[in-house]
């Protein structure tokens, strides 16, 4: 026996402190001296550049052989083939790195028992490789994890795996169904097939595999359809894992038909997390009672727990969270005395936890319970309770805890992690608390309402955590033990200036926020020592001076935020060696001279804040060159010049650029159609872009979570001139246009309605004309317009969003504009707007028709009067015949009425004498 394995590394990864404890370089000949030799381990040494050698096929009474993790270079020799006495065969990641392996020289190993080639490339043998190993007579287990194996054949009729009690498939790119051969194997007590592409649903065919006690399918994304009963009939089943697929609906026959078991099922470790289960928890739950370890997170699970959850008395860890359960815990909870670990965050939890939910929980070290939205969960502990658990572990966010600081958490003496974050806890860290002394891995207690000062009395493990923020922490900054790496203590009361050994008691700082405080004084020298910060944030205090140059030493810097203090004096040149800097924010503070060019070096930027100084100059066109990903340019309320450079519009990832408030002249560059960000739909998963504040719909708001699905330009109170782009009409996903306080001429792009998205559209005080572009009515989102003082006119449009838009300062100031809401009426005729001077030329034309129109009656008054009464009144014949004519009617008018009367009498008495008759 001859054991060289390398004690002191636990996995297949090889680090510098190994070093001293592994075996290197070539391996003798002389062991071929050993000829008896049956053992021989050389597994987890770095054997890096040697390739294992021929001759290691000579030792032939080898039995065993385990050169994992050892780092061989090359391929496995040939040789190998001729150890026909090997049992044990462990080869799994034995090379240095990938090498397509063929399998001739198994043949040869005709005793083999054990065989492990994970990590080993076989994708050359993807078209027989089953068959091979099908060949091998006494294989018990087989291991062939990570090997490239693309092909896991649907049939395959000569299977000859008599032996084999252990198959492990794992990690290849299999993409097909699960095949139907595999349940020939009826030995197998341990199948994995996880972290590959199977789809489709189990086979029921899984129930003939009676003695299978381990069954691994998680994580294969396209396993799919209901857990059946069939697969619930195997009752020596003790691990089952099936969580990350796309299982779907109830497991209440799954779970039942496990529970019917005759002498119980044996099953200890059940996990179905991440997939799309639903329903409720079925009663049978609790039948399971050999039950270690449950997992059932990240589903869709309905309902309460099942009161008999309390027989699972060998329950060690439970997990639950982020499902849709509901109702109240059972009392029966208490009864889980061996549970360690207990996950029930994000669900909708009701009613109370009591001392009686927790009384008999003697063995929990980890308790997890994070609030969602729709929880009305609250805890009802009396405050001299006394627990019957030591916490290693407790998670308790924004559940009310409060308003006194829990006092059962005075005996927890052992606890590492303590979060208590958004408790509603109002009350001062009690002393006690400081004398636990704890050490701590993480302490967050942040979005409270607590008060009074700290002490530097904790103590840390690295890497450690500390969250105060949003309380009301007073006093000198606080400093704990050298091995924190993650310091927030923003939005408190803290005072006074940054501690001078700041970058001494912490040097290992990543994070350090301690933004929105009282804190005065200049940024001290020994920050500068802080070589691993990740990320710098001391907005919103008082703090003063210059920018320090030994920023540059921070050279792994990803976020600097100094926003809204006191600093002054130019941005250093030195700024331009954080070449890993994405978020820079330096706003709202004095800072004079030009954006430093050696801020070009800065090609990994996102979000560049300098809005709010007063900075000078022309805007560098490198920006646009020189920082591709790009997505916030914000630099209003500055001093700069000269024209917008064209450059800018090569930044494709540009969705806030904002350079109002500035002198800079000259036309809006054609190319701003360009920015593709504004163009398209905001990405539907979160993406962190910092905080910012922007002005939309005339309102200062300060984005954070959601500043990735805000698209503005802001351009206003500048000097910009010309008209407005039309290509700005190809923007179609932008949410904010503001022009406003510029000298823009000539008509608003008639294609501006196909900015659907648009919300806030600001153009007021320059020099627009023509009328409103019909085709804004289009822009359904549009809740704030203005388009005062300009030149525009004709009639305001009133469909749509319109309908809301009609306060009357929308469009004041632009003489020609009518209808509503303004008080101007338009005309209607010819359908035709009304333009300036239209009112006064109407009332002109109306005084020359009426003037018309008195002429020609007066004058058809004459000739018609004259012209018959004066020519009656000259000649006396006309005047005779005149009179004659009218005596003429009148004699025959008076002789038609008097015969109509006689006729009418006729007939009534002819009526009458008819009547008597």
């Amino acid at each position: 026996m001859l054991n060289l394995n390398n004690p002191f590394r636990d996995s297949f990864d090889s680090y510098e402190d190994d070093a001293v404890h592994e075996l290197r370089g070539e391996i003798s000949p002389s062991l071929l001296q050993l000829k008896d030799l049956e053992y021989l381990d050389m597994s987890l040494n770095n054997f890096k550049g040697v390739q294992l050698p021929e001759f290691i096929g000579s030792l032939k009474e080898l039995r065993y052989l385990n050169l994992s993790g050892s780092f061989f270079s090359g391929i496995i020799p040939q040789s190998l083939g001729n150890l026909s006495n090997l049992l044990y065969l462990d080869l799994n990641n034995f090379l240095d790195q990938s090498n397509q392996i063929g399998l001739g020289w198994l043949s040869g190993l005709s005793s083999l028992k054990y065989l492990n080639l994970g990590g080993v490339d076989l994708s050359n043998t993807a078209a027989y490789w089953l068959e091979i190993f099908s060949k091998l007579p006494s294989i018990v287990e087989l291991h062939l994890p990570n090997c490239n194996l693309p092909i896991l054949p649907i049939h395959f009729p000569s299977l000859n795996f008599t032996s084999l009690q252990v198959l492990d498939l794992s990690n290849n790119g299999f993409n097909s169904t699960i095949p139907h051969w595999l349940f020939n194997i009826t030995n197998l007590l341990s199948l994995d097939l996880n972290s590959n592409d199977l789809q489709g649903d189990i086979p029921d065919g899984f129930a003939s595999l009676n003695s299978l006690q381990l069954l691994d399918l998680s994580g294969n994304s396209f396993l799919e359809g209901q857990l059946s009963r069939n697969l619930g009939t195997l009752c020596n089943l003790q691990t089952l894992k099936l969580s990350l697929n796309q299982f779907r609906g109830e497991v209440s026959d799954f779970i039942d038909g496990l529970s019917e078991c005759i002498n119980s099922s044996s099953l200890a470790r059940l996990e179905l997390g991440y997939n799309q289960l639903t329903g409720n928890l079925p009663i049978s739950l609790g039948y399971l009672k050999n039950l270690r370890y449950l997992e059932l997170w990240y589903n869709s699970f309905l309902g309460s727990i099942p009161p008999s959850i309390g027989n699972l008395t060998f329950l060690q860890e439970l997990y639950l969270t982020s499902n849709q359960m509901n109702g109240k815990f059972p009392e029966s909870f208490g009864q889980l005395s061996a549970i360690r670990v207990l996950e029930l965050s994000d669900n909708q939890w009701e009613g109370f936890i009591t001392e009686a939910h927790l009384r008999n929980l003697t063995s929990l070290e980890e308790l997890s319970l994070i609030k969602t939205s729709n929880s009305s969960l609250s805890f009802n502990i009396s405050f001299d309770w006394i627990p019957p658990f030591k916490l290693r572990y407790l998670v308790i966010r924004y559940y009310q805890l409060g308003p006194k600081f829990p006092t059962w958490l005075r005996n927890q003496t052992e606890l590492t992690t303590l979060v208590l974050n958004g408790a509603s806890i109002s009350d001062t860290l009690p002393s006690w608390f400081w004398q636990l002394n704890l050490t701590l891995d993480e302490l967050d207690v942040g979005g409270n309402h607590l008060s009074g000062r700290i002490p530097n009395t904790l103590v840390f493990r690295f890497p450690g955590s500390v969250d105060l923020s949003s309380n009301r922490f007073d006093g000198p900054l606080p400093l704990w033990s050298s091995n924190l790496t993650k310091l927030y203590l923003r939005d408190n009361l803290f005072s006074g200036p940054i501690p001078n050994d700041l970058g001494q008691k912490t040097p290992f700082l990543t994070d350090l926020d301690i933004s929105f405080n009282s804190l005065n004084g200049s940024i001290p020298q020994s920050v500068g020592n802080l070589k691993q910060l990740l990320t710098l944030v001391i907005s919103n205090n008082n703090l003063s001076g210059g920018i320090p140059q030994f920023l540059k030493n921070i050279s792994s810097l990803y976020i600097l935020d100094m926003t809204k203090n006191n600093f002054s004096g130019e941005i250093p040149e030195s700024i331009g060696s954080l070449l890993t800097i994405r978020f820079l924010v330096l706003s709202n503070n004095h800072l004079s001279g030009e954006i430093p060019p050696s801020l070009k070096n800065c090609s990994l930027m996102d979000s560049l804040d300098l809005g709010e100084n007063q900075l000078s100059g022309n805007i560098p066109a490198w920006i646009g060159e020189s920082m591709p990903s790009l997505s916030i340019l914000r630099l209003r309320s500055n001093h700069f010049n000269g024209t917008i450079p064209s450059e800018l519009c090569k930044l494709s990832a540009l969705h806030i650029l904002d350079l109002s408030h500035n002198n800079l002249s000259g036309p809006i560059p054609h190319c701003v159609g360009d920015f593709s960000a504004m163009k398209v739909k905001p990405p539907d998963t979160e993406i962190y872009q910092g905080s910012l504040q922007v002005a939309i719909k005339g309102t200062q708001y300060v984005y954070q979570q959601t500043l990735y699905l805000v698209n503005l330009m802001d351009l206003s109170r500048n000097n910009l001139s010309g008209e407005m782009p039309v290509e700005l009409t190809s923007l179609l996903h932008l949410g904010t246009l503001n022009l406003s306080g510029n000298q823009l001429v000539g008509k608003i792009p008639t294609q501006i309605g196909k900015l659907e998205w648009l919300e806030s559209v600001d153009l007021s005080r320059n020099k627009l004309s023509g009328s409103i572009p019909p085709s804004m009515v289009s822009i359904r989102f549009l809740s704030f317009l203005n388009l005062s003082f300009n030149n525009l006119s004709g009639e305001i449009p009133t469909a749509n969003q319109f309908q809301t838009l009609i306060n009357p300062s929308i469009y004041e100031g632009n003489l020609a504009l009518c209808g509503v809401p303004l008080p101007k009426r338009c005309s209607e005729i010819d359908g035709t707007p009304q333009i300036p001077g239209a009112d006064e030329d109407k009332e002109d034309e109306n005084g020359h028709d009426k003037l018309w129109l008195f002429v020609s009656v007066g004058l058809g008054f004459i000739m018609g009067f004259w012209g018959v009464c004066g020519t009656l009144i000259i000649k006396k014949s006309w005047r005779y015949a005149y009179f004659q004519f009218f005596d003429k009617i009148k004699d025959q008018l008076l002789t038609f009425l008097a015969l109509s009367v006689v006729r009418l009498k006729r007939k009534r008495s002819e009526k009458n004498g008819a009547g008597e008759t």
